[in-house]
């Protein structure tokens, strides 16, 4: 990938993610209004101001990227520029105005068509996380020095932990029957939602993380993250896409397992 910095944009991925936490966190749980969008989703100043954050960064780093934002739309980078960041600014937006924990940013840096660098955060936990290929999947949390990250080596399923993603998508048939069987059949399962789901199987407390009915942007870097963590990402039809809006993160020894049970 000689026409892109993958330290570069990995770095730039961990910064814009920082940014976005701090211009979040200065709305949370302050009364923040709550907008209405046209496909019935939330959308608050904090949305607005941590995207502004991340593009920021970005133009700064990268002024000749493309930039695709949940809130402010596509924005054309360079006429010779193969790369583009897509960004969800907050990912939870419902949880973020709750004064609930489980949201964060998320930032991607797609190049030629592949997730190759992105970074993603959980503001009230104090955890940011970021990747690029060949260069590894890390977590800091507050100010402790960086970890690598490692995906899980359990490999039966009746020892796994599930992670769920929104159940009111989940939960329809047909897939209601083959996620219930899926969930009886491990050890346990949570449903912490959105990027948090993520987040159990890149530091190896879940084996697996499902997720259905979302936007490009809301799993924008995961599977650079995942991948790099030693796992394996698709869709739920096993392809390695995002464009389904579908996802099936895992550790990699129950992937097959998880795609069999949802397939019926």
């Amino acid at each position: 990938m000689p026409d892109l910095d993958l330290l570069k944009a990995m770095d730039t991925a961990r910064r814009a993610a920082e940014s976005a936490t701090a211009a979040s966190l200065a709305h949370f749980r302050r009364g923040v209004r709550v907008e209405v969008k046209p496909d019935r989703t939330p959308v608050t100043q904090a949305d607005r101001d941590a995207e502004a954050a991340v593009h920021a960064v970005i133009r700064e780093a990268f002024p000749d990227h493309g930039f695709l934002g949940e809130e402010t739309g596509a924005h054309a980078g360079g006429a010779a520029s193969r790369t583009r960041w897509i960004v969800d600014p907050i990912d939870g937006t419902k949880g973020f105005t709750r004064g609930r924990a489980f949201w964060g940013p998320l930032v991607a840096c797609e190049h030629e068509g592949r997730i190759v660098a992105g970074a993603m955060a959980l503001p009230v936990l104090g955890e940011v996380y970021w990747a690029a290929r060949g260069l590894g999947c890390w977590l800091r949390t507050g100010d402790a020095a960086p970890l690598r990250c490692q995906v899980s080596g359990i490999a039966a399923w009746e020892d796994a932990t599930l992670s769920l993603g929104e159940p009111h998508v989940l939960f329809r048939k047909p897939m209601l029957e083959r996620v219930a069987a899926l969930a009886i059949g491990a050890q346990t399962a949570r449903c912490y939602g959105d990027l948090a789901g993520c987040a159990l199987v890149l530091r190896g407390q879940a084996e697996a993380w499902v997720e259905a009915g979302v936007q490009l942007w809301d799993l924008g870097p995961i599977p650079v993250l995942v991948e790099e963590a030693g796992g394996t990402f698709t869709d739920l039809d096993g392809k390695p896409t995002l464009e389904s809006g579908s996802c099936v993160a895992s550790n990699g020894k129950v992937h097959a397992h998880v795609l069999r049970a949802l397939r019926g």
